[in-house]
């Protein structure tokens, strides 16, 4: 049996692509004032404003994090936000020539708005996002596989981070399944709401909402949740399929019949699961590319995952916080 002491060393230094949304997650903290004369609506000064890696991009981080060399793929707006991203990135040492500049459409960004005082909890109160509804044009999409072409050969592996903005089109998505499978490169999905849409991938990540949406009814129960598994591993035709499940940890599909059920690592403090799925995949892949089988590979990234949940906000967990917790079990 594989041990999970030496994971960090073998993680470390496998390159790994990701080719998905890349999300400007933007944070403006404000403290309440007074309600407005103009509406019964709070005045907010403003206190702090953050931006930090969403969407693809959060992959990206926790890959580098963990003590991964990665490669990224996909589209960013000539803005602010986009540019922010791009300093992000850089800062942790990732490859970003892949991205490309769509001066047509903004970068993506999820901007969060939080509210508190000296005698108040802050909390979120109001979310808004921004994106263009717009198919990507066909000269960006050749503009990404010229990026994909020469980037693909130099990796041990590869994650599709789909977060239903468009970036990973038809041709993207057929170009990078073709060549992990010809090349025996793992790979891995997690889409948000396309995932029948991957057949041939290596793997997949869903959490149990996402699966139940597959499959078109509630996954709320033992029966139902190995049913909707199998169905997903099926229709893709894949070598496993993982199925985050909140409190009740991760099972894991694999072909040919195996399904392990892995219990949560720790329930004791869960402060935010933001983010959490991307660490998730991030732990994931790098195990997939350091030859640990799928089982490790997704308790590990269990581990992984509920270092992230005790964090605020969408969050990267570094290799030493994985040692630490591996070391213990």
């Amino acid at each position: 049996m594989q041990k999970l002491d030496d994971v960090t060393k073998k993680i470390n230094g496998r390159k790994i692509l990701v080719v998905g949304d890349i999300i400007a997650d933007v944070y403006l903290d404000g403290r309440i004032s007074r309600i407005s004369r103009e509406a019964p609506v709070l005045i907010l000064e403003e206190e702090g404003r953050k931006i930090v890696a969403g969407g693809a991009a959060n992959v990206v981080a926790n890959i580098a994090t963990l003590g991964g060399e990665v490669y990224v793929v996909g589209v960013v707006g000539d803005d602010f936000n986009g540019e922010s991203l791009r300093n992000i990135l850089r800062e942790h040492d990732v490859h970003i020539e892949g991205i490309v500049m769509d001066k047509t459409r903004p970068t993506i960004s999820k901007t969060r708005v939080i509210a508190g005082g000296r005698a108040t909890v802050s909390q979120q109160i109001v979310r808004i996002d921004k994106e263009s509804k717009d198919p990507l044009s066909k000269k960006m999409e050749a503009a990404l596989i010229a990026k994909l072409d020469k980037i693909l050969p130099l990796v041990d592996g590869i994650v599709l981070s789909d977060y239903g903005s468009g970036t990973i089109t038809n041709a993207v998505k057929k170009l990078v399944i073709r060549h992990a499978g010809q090349n025996k490169v793992p790979s891995m999905v997690d889409s948000r709401y396309n995932i029948g849409e991957f057949s041939g991938v290596g793997f997949a990540k869903q959490n149990d909402t996402e699966l139940a949406a597959f499959v078109g009814h509630p996954v709320n129960d033992m029966t139902s949740l190995i049913e909707a598994g199998t169905e997903l591993l099926k229709k893709l035709n894949a070598h496993g399929v993982l199925i985050t499940r909140g409190e009740y940890g991760m099972s894991l599909f694999e072909r040919g019949g195996a399904v392990h059920h892995i219990p949560v690592a720790d329930r004791s403090e869960v402060f935010d699961v933001s983010g959490a799925g991307d660490t998730c995949v991030a732990a994931f892949i790098l195990c997939l590319t350091a030859a640990f089988s799928p089982t490790v590979s997704a308790r590990v990234a269990n581990y992984a995952a509920g270092i992230a949940v005790r964090k605020l906000g969408t969050s990267t967990v570094n290799f030493i916080e994985l040692d630490k917790v591996l070391e213990r079990v």
